[in-house]
């Protein structure tokens, strides 16, 4: 292990020295936990006294999706409360009657259900959440379901509606009781954060109103609209959290979402589409489905490697967005960790 550990400390310190993030936090482990991690840089480069550390809290924007959102849908998907082939206006009332109504929560899940691509939610519906919430469910497809897979970051926000309908409680607290709190992830939780926790935390996005980079609050300023918490973005977390639930999923308890719910979405479901998807999950860039290894990334600089046959998992939290928007340097970053964490020298 020390030479995968090497490999990869080495190159996390490369991003760092060219500016792709200010500092990065990793680890990889298997179901008795963390097997090797690391901290590199620092957690803001104007202050080099305060370096990365492995307790750092970050916003994981889109890991919201899974840490939140894929997860308590596959509760409810194995309370039998929701069947993911139903289509949604059969039964939420708040669809029927609106072209939303012929998909179904497998279409959200892959990206197929033909949902618009445009996504800010403040030039097209305002600032009042009930009226962003009719103008996302009540608009028109931009394609009819099943054609392509599209990703667009309102499938997710959909599926959060969805999940607080089905289970009559807000996402962050649904999170809470379902998923998080049994899995004993203390330190994950939607912004925004109390002062002690920002103090703590990587900053982001420079905010033009508070003249500021953003620490504790979303970056994603659908989040921030809607008060920090919706399926898009805006939950907060650590590398010991994350190392928790991935090994969940590798060796699932019954305390949360279980092992049917983690095999059926870690499988191709979208056909000839391109690009493939599982549920929420996709195949990892550079890899063969075959591979069986498993990504999804937020627009931060976080990342979440699991390959259940293989019986590993990976974590990479940078923040990335302190710097800029390019995705490439990390894009690359990303893909050479991944290839480092899945080399023999793990097993």
């Amino acid at each position: 292990m020390s030479h995968t550990s090497d490999q990869i400390e080495d190159l996390l310190r490369t991003g760092v020295r060219d500016e792709v993030y200010p500092g990065a936090v990793w680890a990889v482990g298997d179901t008795d936990g963390i097997q090797a991690s690391g901290a590199v840089g620092l957690l803001d480069p104007t202050k080099p006294d305060q370096p990365m550390r492995l307790d750092t809290v970050f916003d994981v924007a889109s890991l919201t999706k899974i840490l939140a959102v894929w997860s308590t849908i596959g509760t409810l998907v194995e309370e039998g409360k929701l069947q993911l082939h139903a289509p949604l206006g059969a039964f939420w009332d708040e669809v029927a009657g609106h072209p939303l109504a012929e998909a179904t929560t497998h279409h959200l899940l892959t990206h197929t259900a033909g949902l618009p691509l445009r996504a800010n939610l403040k030039n097209l519906y305002g600032t009042d959440p009930q009226d962003i919430r009719d103008g996302v469910l009540h608009e028109a497809l931009h394609r009819p379901p099943g054609e392509a897979v599209e990703y667009t970051d309102r499938a997710a926000l959909i599926l959060g509606y969805l999940a607080e309908h089905l289970a009559g409680q807000p996402l962050d607290q649904l999170a809470t009781d379902r998923i998080w709190r049994p899995l004993d992830m203390t330190r994950t939780y939607f912004g925004p954060l109390p002062s002690t926790e920002a103090d703590r935390c990587a900053p982001t996005e420079w905010d033009e109103t508070t003249g500021t980079h953003l620490k504790g609050t979303a970056h994603d300023f659908s989040a921030r609209l809607l008060g920090g918490v919706c399926g898009i973005a805006g939950t907060f977390s650590v590398l010991d959290d994350l190392a928790l639930f991935l090994r969940h999923m590798l060796a699932p308890t019954q305390a949360a979402f279980g092992p049917t719910w983690i095999k059926d979405s870690l499988r191709l479901h979208t056909g000839y589409l391109t690009p493939a998807r599982g549920l929420f999950w996709h195949p990892a860039p550079g890899t063969d489905p075959a591979e069986d290894i498993w990504v999804h990334y937020g627009f931060t600089g976080t990342g979440m490697w699991i390959s259940p046959s293989q019986g590993h998992w990976a974590a990479l939290l940078t923040n990335k967005l302190r710097y800029n928007r390019d995705r490439e340097p990390l894009t690359a970053i990303r893909n050479a960790f991944r290839a480092a964490a899945y080399t023999r020298a793990l097993a």
